[in-house]
């Protein structure tokens, strides 16, 4: 008996033992990020800064010049002066952050990755990666040269949809893909309300890149990479429309470009025209189809029937979550929506679909 009741002791002090030496850890790891963040005028922004209310995520710093800008932000979420800094350089001067999360101009994003790099601090970009292949070939060499992390946050990326709809091409559940038809969209930004600041980039060929065609088809090009399994597409071919020169003079609205790979065709219908806003998939396999209606509904159809696909989302559910695994080693973002293997692809597809539209002509890559 008392042999049995040491032997209960021993192993009672050995599990209080192990959770005593093992609770900094687990505190340690509960610990939100420290973020800094490059610009505000990209309207994506306001989702970091509910984190940031909710206790979800901490903001370090905050580079920002436009002053009004500046003022907005502080007085709608109550930020300190102390945070604010005029330049990217400067926050980073005074402060070591886990990361930069970049909410400013495409064109803007080598220069937050040129000012983190030698430092050592990883960069997450909202969707596009960049406007040019330069500018990519630029952000590659940096990333190699100082090893960090160079990822690219797209809100697609955290539908469990999207995620299942993966699980199942995997799985071989349709066949082989041939076919893969987006539409992506909404009614244009200024006619859905976004920001002054926000249109004034977005809308601009340099700064942005162009129009629909950049906004809303790096959507397709990024998933239909991942659906392909990392291969980029052997020619692109673009058509664009201007049906609202007077709303968006500088750039197109409206774009239909097609990927051509071997034994597959994706399809990207990129819109600042639907009659609502959608981020919709349909999958076409040897044997049956995939239909991603929105981020919580999944249709597969066999022949005239259709099934509700019942799944249990046991992914990422946004980019912190993720972010965080990345930068502390237990994730590995090889070829996955965020990884820089996939979005120099995506920037290759809209390079090249930006000439075919402009040349008339099928590109090669």
């Amino acid at each position: 008996m008392k042999v049995l009741l040491c032997s209960r002791n021993l192993i009672l002090r050995n599990i209080l033992a192990t959770f005593f030496l093992t609770l900094p850890v687990l505190i340690l790891s509960a610990q939100p990020l420290r973020v800094g963040i490059a610009g505000l005028s990209h309207d994506h922004v306001n989702g970091i800064m509910h984190q940031y209310k909710n206790g979800e995520v901490i903001i370090a710093g905050i580079a920002e010049a436009d002053d009004n800008l500046v003022q907005r932000f502080k007085k709608t979420y109550q930020l300190p002066d102390s945070l604010f800094y005029k330049t990217i350089t400067d926050m980073l001067s005074h402060i070591k952050p886990d990361a930069v999360l970049a909410y400013n101009a495409i064109a803007d994003h080598l220069s937050v990755v040129e000012a983190c790099a030698p430092k050592g601090i990883s960069v997450m970009v909202e969707k596009p990666l960049a406007t040019t292949v330069e500018q990519t070939d630029r952000m590659a060499a940096l990333v190699k040269q100082y090893h960090i992390k160079l990822l690219t946050n797209y809100e697609t990326t955290w539908y469990g949809s999207l995620q299942q709809a993966y699980k199942m091409v995997q799985d071989n559940a349709i066949g082989n893909i041939r076919k893969i038809i987006f539409h992506t969209g909404h009614q244009g930004p200024k006619e859905i309300g976004c920001s002054a600041d926000f249109l004034q980039w977005l809308t601009d060929p340099v700064k942005n890149g162009g129009g629909a065609l950049t906004d809303f088809g790096c959507y397709g090009a990024n998933i239909m990479t991942w659906l392909m399994g990392g291969k980029a597409p052997i020619a692109v071919t673009c058509i664009t429309r201007h049906i609202k020169p007077d709303i968006y003079p500088k750039v197109d609205d409206d774009a239909t470009i097609m990927l051509e790979y071997p034994d597959a065709t994706g399809i990207i219908e990129a819109s600042w025209n639907w009659p609502y806003g959608m981020k919709e998939m349909e999958v076409f396999g040897q044997k049956s189809s995939l239909h991603e209606v929105n981020g919580n509904v999944l249709e597969k159809r066999d022949n005239a029937s259709y099934y509700l696909i019942d799944y249990k989302q046991d992914i990422y559910r946004n980019n912190l979550i993720y972010l965080h695994d990345v930068l502390n080693g237990t994730l590995k973002p090889d070829n996955d929506l965020s990884s820089l293997e996939n979005n120099l692809i995506v920037v290759k597809i809209l390079d090249a679909a930006r000439r075919s539209a402009k040349e008339g002509k099928r590109v090669t890559l």
